[in-house]
């Protein structure tokens, strides 16, 4: 069989733009915050944007999500998870653009701060997020309905604290995911319930004289919870 000429090929068919969008959370120890740029090109260009560009033809979408993210804020080795993509046929008033939405979440100290006001980036508080482009907020609002789930069956919080922790700073991450204050005493109370948590003799006594006692988590235990059907929903 004669293989077809390549400009021939899928000829008469449409074409149209492909982007990816980044959705970059970072944990500073006290809140979640969301990376922004602002946009670069014609339509909307200066407004407040989710860290994106259009794909290039000699990358995977994949390959393409870490390279404009490290192009347009100096982060490199972020793991990125795929969200969803985006096809409203009017999303874009430029053109016909279809969007693949990758989501992260960081811890803020293992990166340089300074790096991504190099590149006009900057990290904004969840609560003072401004307007922005196209349907990027739809896409913040699903990345945030989504990290929500992940809590319930990953370490997502274990991960984003030192080694030792106290059971506070790990409360205030998950205040700060649910975006609301949860009661002390029965966060403590459902936490050591689930038996993850090894408890060390050390105190952590910067934030009162009393101190609280640091803990580190069991993976382990963890896997085991999970894998018995329960969900770690706090």
């Amino acid at each position: 069989m004669k293989l077809l000429d390549k400009a021939h090929m899928y000829e008469g068919q449409e074409k149209f733009l492909v982007a990816v969008d980044c959705i970059v959370f970072g944990f500073d120890s006290k809140e979640i915050k969301l990376l922004l740029f602002r946009r670069r090109v014609e339509p909307l260009k200066g407004k407040w944007s989710l860290i994106g560009s259009f794909i290039k033809d000699y990358l995977s979408i994949e390959e393409s999500a870490k390279q404009i993210l490290y192009e347009s804020t100096g982060l490199k080795d972020v793991y990125l998870r795929e969200l969803k993509t985006y096809s409203t046929i009017d999303r874009d008033p430029g053109e016909r653009v279809i969007s693949v939405a990758y989501y992260s979440l960081i811890r803020i100290d293992e990166y340089k701060i300074e790096s991504v006001e190099k590149y006009d980036a900057h990290w904004f508080s969840l609560d003072e997020v401004p307007e922005l482009i196209l349907d990027h907020g739809q896409m913040l609002e699903d990345a945030i309905t989504k990290l929500r789930l992940k809590t319930k069956y990953e370490p997502v919080g274990f991960n984003l604290l030192p080694e030792k922790f106290t059971i506070p700073q790990l409360q205030i991450f998950y205040e700060c995911i649910y975006q609301k204050k949860l009661d002390n005493r029965n966060f403590r109370k459902k936490l050591l319930s689930f038996d993850i948590l090894i408890k060390s003799n050390e105190k952590d006594k910067l934030s009162s004289k009393k101190g609280a006692f640091l803990y580190r988590f069991n993976q382990k235990k963890f896997d085991s919870f999970i894998a018995s059907g329960r969900s770690f929903e706090l």
